[in-house]
């Protein structure tokens, strides 16, 4: 699910940024630091919508840089126990994707009249041949459980590492 959200971040910036165009450098730079990156509390911050409020700096000793509280609006993803998604398999086993989230389908959870084949393309198949699930293939998912990587928080991954354990049914 989507939300728009306040979320507040020190920056630092370094000398040489200050001018005229200060607070053009610091909204540039804290949209390079945080788009695309997952927290474990708020999710996949897809993008930053506004800037609300640059506080007063504080000069680090030693250094120069200066530390800026930032109030910023952003558009974040995260999803919910019990929410539906649509996802495209990305490796059997099965993991899909959905946007940014990475998911993961237990076979547990994989309808019983459907059957696993291997071979040149792996899927999986219902016994009449109707529904056939393998890369690439897109699926509709209910999510039963979330887990964060906590080794993936605060990093820009490629995709947010939340794991997702579903059942589904094909698109």
């Amino acid at each position: 699910m989507f939300f728009h959200i306040v979320l507040e971040r020190n920056m630092q910036l370094h000398p040489r940024h200050f001018g005229p165009n200060l607070r053009d450098k610091l909204v540039a730079k804290l949209m390079k630091d945080v788009e695309g990156t997952c927290s474990g509390r708020h999710g996949f911050v897809v993008a930053i919508t506004g800037v609300d409020n640059v506080g007063k700096g504080l000069i680090r000793d030693g250094t120069g840089f200066v530390t800026f509280p930032v109030k910023y609006q952003c558009v974040v993803f995260r999803p919910f126990k019990g929410e539906i998604l649509e996802a495209v398999v990305t490796m059997m086993g099965f993991f899909a994707e959905a946007g940014p989230v990475q998911i993961f389908v237990s076979n547990h959870l994989i309808p019983d009249d459907m059957e696993f084949q291997s071979g040149d393309i792996p899927n999986y198949t219902t016994s009449d041949g109707s529904v056939k699930i393998q890369k690439d293939s897109e699926v509709r998912l209910k999510i039963i459980g979330t887990r964060v990587d906590a080794t993936e928080i605060g990093e820009k991954p490629k995709e947010c590492k939340e794991a997702l354990v579903l059942p589904f049914s094909a698109i």
